[in-house]
């Protein structure tokens, strides 16, 4: 039996960004290390951040997912600039770049690259103090205990999963996500849905597990099924149903959406959040009812779910996609059992990516 971890302390409501400067001086005056979605580049947000001259900010170009080559690179400029030791590193933006923060805090007080820490339990030491602000809904990753990364070279897509890596302050302000496209809302948003989906119908269920899941996708529900998704209450309610599955799935695994998804992210490059809603397209044999709620809720909402993505491609890149999905062993075998492998063949790994 282990143990679980969530976060210790969180602000939720709008301007709650406000309190970051308050949170950031009951520290030591030592500087902070900013990682921020580059899309807030130019914007008041930024202007109005506690941001110092000593301070070190960062730009996360969120078009890309991160990759353990740009972690160890971030990573690399904070030890030219002999500032390895900051008294807090603020993430402030979407999935990827609160994963960005995550890891570089990771890396700061452990040895060795990011590719070294990819997988379960293996980050040794304490990170540096982190405070995550996400500026969308539905990761999760403000509130899970990994930060997922591709590693190119060897086509792994796997997290640092760690006690270490959970934020130690959130601040939720749905008044960040006023400006998220309409699309990127839903999908992002789905990522909830989806990996609360696979947890109940999983092998590796819990009660607490069960709990988190269950009112996330009550909420995603609420969210929806609304007449507007993006209503004030409706944004409020998306980033609690976003914390509570982030909860969710630290104390459970996902199952067969996920790792496809990985698939398509690590060898056609497509984005996590609107990959898990490609794969979807595929999934009916394995989750019925979700299948049909899932494009219930985006016909709801006027959504067109992108088809064909992986059809029609050549032997090669099949072969990729299914080493880059089957890899994942952890979330197949809650989803199927042990012997997944012998349920995922090649030939119906090429058939599930000709669905999408």
């Amino acid at each position: 039996m282990n143990n679980s971890k969530n976060i210790l302390n969180y602000m939720f409501g709008s301007g709650a960004i406000n309190s970051l400067g308050t949170i950031l001086k009951k520290r030591n005056d030592e500087y902070t290390v900013y990682y921020i979605d580059i899309f807030f580049q130019n914007s008041e947000i930024l202007a109005n951040l506690p941001i110092k001259n000593y301070d070190e900010l960062f730009f996360v170009d969120s078009k890309d997912e991160p990759k353990t080559e740009f972690i160890n690179n971030f990573r690399d400029i904070l030890v030219q600039k002999g500032k390895t030791t900051p008294k807090a590193i603020v993430a402030i933006g979407g999935g990827a770049t609160l994963d960005t923060g995550k890891a570089i805090a990771n890396l700061l007080t452990n040895e060795g690259n990011a590719e070294d820490y990819q997988g379960w339990d293996l980050v040794k030491n304490p990170a540096i103090y982190k405070i995550g602000i996400p500026t969308i809904s539905g990761t999760g990753a403000e509130a899970s205990r990994t930060c997922v990364m591709t590693n190119s070279k060897s086509g792994l897509k796997l997290g640092m999963n760690s006690d270490f890596t959970i934020y130690d302050q959130l601040i939720l302000d749905p008044n960040l996500t006023k400006t998220v496209p309409r699309e990127q809302y839903f999908y992002t948003g789905m990522d909830t849905y989806i990996h609360c989906i696979e947890s109940l119908n999983g092998n590796f269920r819990n009660a607490i597990g069960d709990a988190f899941s269950n009112q996330a996708i009550a909420l995603c529900r609420e969210v929806f099924m609304s007449d507007d998704m993006m209503s004030d209450e409706n944004r409020e309610k998306l980033m609690v149903a976003s914390y509570l599955g982030g909860c969710a799935i630290a104390n459970s695994f996902v199952g067969v959406i996920h790792p496809f998804s990985a698939g398509l992210s690590v060898v056609l490059e497509t984005h996590h959040c609107i990959g898990n809603c490609i794969t979807m397209n595929a999934m009916e044999e394995f989750y019925p009812k979700e299948y049909q709620e899932f494009f219930e809720m985006a016909e709801k909402q006027g959504i067109e779910i992108p088809k064909g993505i992986a059809s029609n491609l050549d032997n090669e890149t099949y072969l990729k996609l299914y080493n880059s999905t089957v890899i994942h062993e952890k979330p197949l075998s809650n989803a199927l059992g042990d012997n997944f492998k012998e349920i995922l063949t090649l030939e119906k790994v090429i058939e599930i990516f000709n669905r999408m």
